[in-house]
């Protein structure tokens, strides 16, 4: 029983270290050498060897310095047992220097270490590096997703998208791209790429139910966006980006009811809701709207911001927000956009005519496993009273749900149109 108890608080103890420290590591690991790859199988090493000694040995005071301590020495190891070549003899110097400057007995305390997660995100945002597969790389890198939830999120297949990421971190070594903060001349040609990331992090740490506060990926974007809007304060885009990820995450403590029931946006108690965040959010894209043409971010900041209103002050504003998923369509699209936009336009037009909207998405392969597109359709088919219809994409979507509430809520719904 002792024994068992150990292992499960050192497993705990990795899980958390593994949330809080990772991209930091990654980046630090990878910062001299560029090899990203190389930084994160040492990594990998460096938590399987804390699983199999901090049962025994105890978590450690400091659990990211030792995880530094051991992932650099298995660095080290792995290229002195590869064949001897100038990139692993210049690596093999460049880390010996740093196990000599000392920087393992300065990483005393967790913030010891320093962070250079967004050098890591402007690296992979080089203009060396594939348009499309910057935001990915950054996603695995930075925020540590594995292959397989970046190409659920970008509706590519697992496989693919793992090749493209072997070979975008390779193109980092090969190109010897610095780990650095460019200089401002050069943020418009990596920005798009850096801004994506962190809005698609916190959309994969929305779906966290999180309790006690936000999860870690999504309190790690809301982070990364505060920074990046301190390093760019006339970069409208930035605040566009950062205020619809605060106006969602206001909404956070609403979003389960006492009993832990998923409540959808339109139900949920606005007197629940973070108006600090709210504020904040408002600030920014007002900031935003000041400094210049509207964006990507900035329209979806302001349809953030008009869901807020009609709950908070009862403002009639679908018009509103169908008018900016109209604009937003144009800016962005997307087969999300699609469905978003037809999901704000069936408040006006009715069902019929946002199932038409829709209609397209359906030869689009992408959308097999995509469950918002099953959940809305099944909720416009049960709307339209086409109530076969939406049985099956209801089930579809219960199916591809990962969050328990969403899941009981789902079949609450498909239940109903089987009861009449």
């Amino acid at each position: 029983m002792i024994e068992a108890a150990k292992k499960q608080a050192a497993a705990m103890a990795v899980e958390r270290a593994a949330r809080e420290s990772y991209g930091r590591l990654v980046a630090y690991l990878a910062a001299r050498t560029g090899d990203v790859a190389g930084a994160e199988d040492a990594l990998a090493e460096a938590f399987a060897s804390a699983l199999g000694q901090w049962p025994a040995d105890g978590v450690p005071a400091n659990p990211a310095a030792w995880l530094l301590t051991v992932a650099r020495r298995k660095r080290i190891d792995a290229l002195r047992r590869a064949q001897p070549g100038a990139m692993q003899l210049e690596h093999l110097k460049l880390m010996t220097q740093e196990m000599a400057d000392g920087i393992e007995a300065a990483a005393a305390a967790p913030d010891d270490i320093p962070d250079r997660r967004l050098a890591l995100m402007f690296a992979c945002a080089h203009p060396a590096i594939e348009p499309a597969i910057r935001t990915p790389l950054i996603l695995q890198a930075v925020l540590g997703l594995t292959a397989a939830d970046i190409a659920a999120a970008f509706l590519v297949p697992p496989a693919t998208m793992g090749q493209r990421l072997v070979r975008a971190k390779a193109r980092i070594r090969e190109a010897g791209i610095a780990f650095a903060i460019p200089a401002s001349d050069e943020w418009p040609g990596r920005l798009d790429a850096v801004l994506e990331t962190v809005y698609a992090a916190y959309a994969k740490g929305w779906v966290e139910a999180g309790e006690a506060g936000p999860p870690a990926l999504a309190g790690e974007a809301i982070w990364l966006g505060r920074v990046i809007v301190h390093l760019l304060p006339d970069e409208p885009e930035a605040k566009g980006m950062l205020a619809p990820m605060l106006h969602a995450e206001a909404r956070r403590p609403a979003r389960r009811d006492a009993a832990g029931a998923y409540v959808p946006l339109d139900a949920q108690d606005a007197g629940l809701w973070d108006r600090g965040l709210i504020d904040e959010a408002e600030r920014l894209l007002a900031e935003a709207n000041a400094g210049g043409p509207s964006g990507r971010y900035q329209i979806e900041a302001a349809i953030q911001s008009a869901h807020a209103a009609r709950l908070l002050f009862g403002v009639a504003n679908r018009d509103a927000v169908a008018a900016l998923y109209d604009l937003l369509a144009i800016l962005a699209p997307s087969p999300v956009v699609t469905l978003n936009r037809a999901m704000a336009r069936a408040e006006i037009d009715g069902s019929a005519a946002a199932l038409a909207a829709i209609a397209p998405l359906s030869a689009d392969r992408r959308m097999a496993d995509y469950q918002p597109y099953w959940a809305a359709r099944g909720h416009l088919c049960a709307a339209a009273g086409q109530r076969d219809a939406a049985y099956e994409a209801l089930t579809l979507a219960i199916g591809l749900t990962a969050d328990p509430a969403v899941r009981r809520y789902l079949q609450q719904q498909r239940d109903r149109l089987r009861n009449g």
